[in-house]
């Protein structure tokens, strides 16, 4: 049977076999029919030799056996308040009264462009995360820049987007109501940032769900009023949360109530709770970038000079013939998507292969 892999593809299977994974592209394709059928294994990634990332070296105090508070803060109903929160520094935010929830912001402290970005976040911790989950840096960085060390109520959200003084006026006619936009922009302007620089937020004590029809919904919340998260930086960041303004919707049960906000240098037992993060080839930083100045005129003009170099390309396509046991078509017919590829069975078997090495190599 022909099979048609992207040069891309081609290399993963390829460096399986040099793994010792199967003996050549047809043992790998019979393996792949096999444990598609009676259930994967788990594999390290072939072919790469994982470089940990010494966070840990940029700690600014020598951490014991207790943790060691460094800032208290109330914040108020319709306020936030930025926390530079240094590597191995604990954020927590605590409940004072219950059922309230919190919209946070974290930029790095070397480099403000380097921003939680929570799609990535949502993508590798799901629409809810939690206790060990990281947040994320945006590409093309993509680093750890927070993990989720405590939390109390798990109601946490990526789903919603920071409310803003243009809903509620489009919404309910208000000419001015307390919101998560211009809270943040406000926070944030103590240490020189815009109102654009404000990021979708990552969404403490907030309880909501997808639908069955795809639609997203903020249900109540029942947080109690001694519920707290707690955030370990594994990188100097700045920290902003601030108490959500929204007391129209069910957000924070229709109420705006405090929330206290404590800045701790981290015991040693906190530190080691945080699992190994690895340095990637791919995490640049403007240094590495082609177009590395940052503009500061903000309407756009195409630059005459500019030529295209796009990552593996042209993309490239190999075809190879892949002999197939009388076992292996059995087992091809039986786990073929007919649903999605018909009678191709070249493209069925492709989806069958790849999708086996992703969740085998996971």
């Amino acid at each position: 049977m022909r099979l048609s892999l992207t040069s891309q593809q081609r290399e993963l299977l390829d460096r399986s076999i040099l793994a010792g994974e199967a003996a050549d592209i047809a043992d790998l394709v019979s393996l792949a029919l096999r444990e598609t059928s009676l259930g994967v294994s788990a594999r390290p990634i072939p072919g790469v030799s994982p470089t940990e990332r010494a966070w840990r070296d940029d700690l600014a105090f020598t951490p014991g056996a207790e943790r060691v508070a460094r800032q208290e803060h109330r914040l108020l109903p319709g306020t936030g308040k930025a926390f530079e929160v240094r590597a191995g520094q604990i954020l927590r935010v605590a409940q004072v009264d219950g059922d309230q929830c919190a919209d946070l912001n974290v930029f790095s402290l070397d480099d403000y462009r380097e921003a939680m970005h929570v799609g990535r976040t949502r993508t590798l911790h799901g629409i809810h995360p939690g206790e060990g989950s990281f947040l994320w840096s945006a590409p093309p960085r993509e680093r750890a820049m927070m993990f989720v060390l405590s939390d109390d109520a798990g109601l946490n959200d990526t789903l919603f987007p920071r409310c803003s003084a243009a809903m509620y006026e489009s919404m309910f006619g208000f000419a001015e109501h307390t919101n998560c936009a211009d809270m943040q922009a406000e926070a944030q302007r103590e240490y020189g940032l815009t109102p654009d620089d404000v990021h979708d937020s990552f969404n403490l004590f907030m309880a909501t769900r997808v639908n069955a029809d795809g639609s997203i919904e903020v249900v109540h919340q029942h947080t109690p009023a001694d519920a707290y998260v707690e955030l370990l930086a594994v990188m100097d960041v700045l920290a902003v949360p601030n108490v959500c303004g929204n007391d129209i919707f069910r957000t924070s049960n229709h109420a705006l109530r405090p929330l206290d906000v404590t800045v701790f240098d981290a015991a040693e037992a906190d530190l080691v709770r945080v699992p190994p993060l690895q340095v990637h080839r791919a995490q640049r930083t403007p240094a590495d970038f082609t177009q590395s100045e940052i503009r500061t005129d903000r309407r756009l003009a195409r630059d005459p000079d500019y030529v295209p170099h796009f990552p593996r390309t042209p993309v490239t396509v190999d075809d190879l013939e892949v002999e197939l046991t009388d076992a292996d078509i059995a087992l091809l017919l039986a786990h073929a998507r007919r649903d999605l590829y018909g009678d191709d069975d070249e493209a069925a078997l492709r989806d069958i292969v790849l999708s086996w090495w992703v969740q085998s190599h996971a």
